[in-house]
């Protein structure tokens, strides 16, 4: 739908001939597209009649080509480039590519894993899937309505997130569909399942060849026997993560070539290896994850006279023994452990492997032409390895940092490459989450980080996230993601073209990989040097777009009009959350504003985060008003935020969020404080209701908090109408309890500056001018009398705490430049060399020089001190505009004059002296 907006595009081609069915072969063997890529560029040309741009003895000839007269087959090996989704569009088009899109070769298999499947989206589909051979789902509500969909003659079934499927869930799956002959619901716990259910699969599809169960409580000697007994053909079975299993029972399944039990706890070993051991086919068996011990691997190993592969990685029993450890009994068997080479075990299944590393066997094998004899048990070994690897990253235990280093990392990245889908995502979803330390920091293991890299795992996994496969997109961005913390990988994800792939991705139709790509964007943008690039690859229209992309509880199935994924109700939280944080840290910026700038003039942008700030989810205003803060440092971002009606939404979310986290308190306050900066925003009558809402954020014991809420309440402060109204909402009580009690140096400075804007005698003037009668006029004069005394009292202390007594005597009797470092380095306040002030902010700290107050004077002294410090970020900016404003003759006046007090004429020499340090930098430069 996107694509048809664009006009056609000219095919230029040196034959005159109709693109034939070679070309589509070539298109689809272009893996590294993406289909939605691979669609739009299509569509782009399928209007039904398409100029061909042909040369003809150097004249231009224009040759008309009818698209629907395309070889059947043709467009329907374009249709297998493309997911389901795609398909759906592309046969929306015209009456021919609809029955085309229907063609039964392309349902064969069907993977509902992106999509919300309901009863009536089961139905509509139901026409389609006659032929339907192979389906994926996620979730309860899509089991449910698998029998909607009628596909009767269904072989394989695969669940993922099964927690909630029930006995009665399963047992109808199974009484639909007696073909099955592979069904696997994992691998998050199966918890309601009982041994019940286990029996009705069995008894309903007999022609079962694998099963495959996660997380169930017990699985009965009853549901084993029958399933040895009706489904005679079971050659792979799984019971992994159960709380107990019947050894005996399983002993008597004599079909299976393939067993695994891996992290089922309480079963009895001796038992175990004393039946197991007969099973007259068994090649492999998984008991990774277990508490397995030498005895019974020694016995299985040993006895078993078909047993080929045993793994048991991640095995704390077997581990333990170092004895065991260093032993190699067992010719002619692999054991896959911890302290084993895995790589090298899997190589001696192989007959002649003698010119092929071991970390190579796996591409050897891919690329057998006869892979029978060992193909069967490779794709098992890829299969149960990847679930034990993906398991033990999220458990992450202690002291395998070795393992992930010297193997664990070539293996996840070597499984990435195998032919099964399901393997593949595992150990992308595995890479994603072995390099996480702590998921609440986002912290990671750079170790294990440039492990991947120095292995070739960017480029991998982002050929991954540039498939057509949603399922590989989606793991693919988020093992992007979160290896992009490490600076080193990000730069390396930058320079491979991994910011233009995430901003593709960041566009999809599926949430899931909109979400992980908007999260790898978000880890990103965190580096300066990658926040250019992120927007020139669209990357903050993809993220704003998506802000905007799903109405709650739709996802745009596999039918309807593309209207349908364009909303401008809230979407879900998760992918409102990841895009509010990247446009955050994308606006975040340094001197140039540049990735601030931009942010701002992406049409909707502002809007979008300003409607964020109303969501309800927590997180989603916190990271959206976070945006808005950092775009609020650009000059025209402040007046369009206020223009899409930032003020009022802030205003609100501050005023909402006294019982919200100190995050939300710190963004809001923050917001506002940069949008105060604006001459045009300090008079809105928006900001008047503020000061009741800041200073219950200043009465907060946070010190972050404290910090945005006094740097808001300075900036409106500078208005003698805001200041008035300041005071009127009992802001002063507030103020100085800050000023005087605060953790934080800023806050208590932006406190008492706010306090001496208040009192520097311009709201006194705008008091009496609003007055209307004397008695308004004396108590209005009263109660700004006593709120002077107050704030004067605690402007005087802030400022004493920064003198040394001793230093300040010396100083007076000699202004050397050791004793003015000494008083300097007294009364620094590092953080305040971030403040930038305007010309006129600073003019009027001057002017306050010549205030009649002692106090003012020397409030006014120590701050400009603070402004122009030498190597403060705005220091030289300050500088300039005191040399450009002629303001250095004061300053000395005011250093002469006997009217100074002793500490603001020690204060002004700094001053003085600071200002002939940066001209003479100035100069220099």
């Amino acid at each position: 739908a996107r694509a048809l907006e664009s006009t056609s595009t000219l095919i230029t081609s040196s034959n005159a001939s109709l693109i034939h069915y070679s070309n589509w072969v070539l298109i689809k063997s272009q893996t590294s597209l993406q289909s939605l890529d691979l669609y739009c560029c299509l569509i782009k040309t399928m209007s039904r009649r398409v100029r061909r741009k042909l040369e003809d003895k150097g004249k231009d000839k224009i040759v008309l080509l009818d698209w629907t007269s395309l070889d059947y087959d043709a467009v329907l090996h374009l249709f297998t480039c493309l997911n389901h989704r795609d398909r759906a569009s592309l046969a929306s088009t015209c009456k021919t590519w609809r029955a085309l899109g229907a063609s039964s070769c392309l349902w064969t298999s069907l993977d509902l894993r992106p999509h919300k499947l309901n009863a009536s989206t089961a139905t509509s589909l139901a026409s389609r899937c006659v032929h339907l051979r192979s389906l994926r789902f996620r979730g309860v509500e899509s089991a449910d309505s698998i029998i909607n969909l009628k596909a009767r003659n269904l072989l394989e079934v695969s669940g993922d997130y099964c927690r909630k499927i029930t006995d009665a869930t399963l047992a109808m799956i199974a009484a639909r569909h007696e073909g099955l002959e592979s069904l696997e619901l994992g691998p998050d716990f199966c918890e309601k399942i009982t041994s019940d259910a286990v029996e009705v699969v069995a008894f309903c599809c007999p022609k079962l060849k694998k099963l495959r169960l996660s997380g169930l409580r017990d699985v009965s000697s009853e549901a084993i026997e029958a399933l040895a007994k009706n489904c005679t053909q079971l050659t792979d079975l799984g019971l992994l993560d159960c709380l107990s299993v019947d050894e005996d029972a399983v002993g008597k399944v004599v079909s299976l070539k393939y067993l695994s039990v891996a992290g089922t706890s309480n079963i009895k070993w001796s038992v175990a290896s004393s039946k197991w051991d007969k099973l007259p086919k068994l090649i492999g068996l998984d008991v990774s994850r277990t508490d397995v011990g030498p005895g019974a691997v020694s016995r299985l190993l040993t006895s078993s006279k078909s047993l080929k592969v045993l793994c048991a990685i991640n095995c704390r029993v077997l581990e333990e023994d170092t004895s065991f450890m260093s032993s190699n009994r067992y010719k002619g068997k692999v054991l896959l452990a911890l302290f084993t080479n895995v790589f090298e075990g899997v190589a001696s299944l192989f007959a002649d492997t003698t010119k092929k590393k071991p970390k190579e066997i796996f591409t050897y094998w891919r690329g057998l032409k006869d892979k029978a004899p060992v193909d069967e048990t490779m794709r098992w070994i890829e299969w149960i390895v990847s679930h034990t690897l993906l398991r033990t990253a999220e458990s992450n235990p202690q002291g395998l940092d070795e393992f992930w280093l010297k193997q664990g990392a070539a293996l996840l990245l070597t499984l990435m490459q195998s032919s099964q889908e399901d393997v593949q995502e595992r150990s992308a979803t595995g890479l994603a989450t072995f390099v996480v330390i702590d998921d609440e920091n986002a912290s990671i293991d750079c170790g294990r980080a440039e492990a991947v890299m120095r292995e070739g795992g960017i480029r991998l996994l982002l050929e991954l996230a540039n498939s057509w496969r949603e399922g590989l997109q989606s793991e693919a961005a988020k093992a992007i993601a979160n290896l992009s913390v490490n600076a080193n990988v990000a730069k390396t994800v930058a320079d491979e073209g991994g910011i233009r792939i995430l901003a593709g991705l960041a566009k999809s139709m599926n949430r899931l990989v909109a979400e992980e790509a908007a999260g790898g964007l978000w880890n990103l943008s965190v580096g300066e040097e990658h926040k250019s690039a992120i927007a020139q690859a669209g990357g903050v229209k993809a993220l704003v777009d998506l802000i905007f992309r799903w109405p709650n509880g739709s996802d745009g199935v596999l039918h309807g009009s593309s209207n349908r994924w364009r909303c401008t109700s809230p979407c879900d939280v998760s992918s409102q959350l990841q895009a509010a944080r990247a446009l955050a840290n994308l606006a975040a910026h340094g001197d140039t504003n540049n990735n601030n700038a931009a942010v701002g003039q992406e049409a909707g942008a502002l809007e979008a985060l300003v409607q964020l700030t109303q969501s309800p989810n927590e997180g989603v205003r916190q990271e959206a008003a976070g945006a808005l803060w950092n775009l609020s440092f650009d000059d025209k971002n402040r007046e369009f935020i206020a223009a899409a009606g930032g003020v009022e939404a802030l205003v609100t979310l501050a005023q909402s969020c006294s019982n919200a986290s100190t995050g939300l308190q710190e963004r809001a306050a923050g917001a506002l404080w940069g949008l105060s900066v604006s001459e045009a925003n300090r008079f809105s009558l928006f900001f008047m209701s503020l000061a009741s809402t800041c200073g219950f954020a200043l009465r907060l014991d946070v010190k972050d908090v404290h910090e945005t809420a006094a740097g808001a309440l300075w900036n409106l402060a500078f208005n003698p109408g805001n200041a008035l109204r300041i005071v009127e909402e009992g802001g002063v009580p507030a103020l100085v309890h800050l000023c005087s009690s605060s953790a934080s140096k800023m806050a208590r400075f932006m406190a008492a500056l706010a306090l001496a804007y208040m009192f520097d005698g311009r709201m006194d003037e705008y008091a009496l001018m609003i007055g209307t009668s004397s008695s308004a006029s004396t108590s209005k004069t009263i109660s700004l009398d006593g709120a002077r005394r107050m704030a004067f009292k605690h402007i005087e202390a802030f400022v004493t705490t920064f003198m040394d007594p001793q230093i300040f005597v010396a100083a007076a009797v000699t202004s050397t430049p050791t004793i003015l470092s000494q008083v300097t380095e007294r009364a620094c306040i590092q953080e305040a060399g971030h403040l930038r002030c305007s010309a006129a902010e600073i003019g009027r700290f001057v002017t306050m020089l010549r205030n009649p107050s002692s106090i003012l004077k020397a409030c006014a002294a120590f701050a400009l001190v603070q402004f122009t410090v030498p190597g403060g970020r705005h220091a030289m900016h300050h500088a300039s505009l005191m040399q450009s404003g002629g303001e250095a003759r004061v300053l000395r006046s005011a250093a002469a004059a006997a009217n100074m007090p002793r500490e603001a004429k020690i204060f002004v020499k700094i001053i003085i002296r600071n200002l002939e340090h940066h001209q003479a930098e100035s100069s220099i430069q």
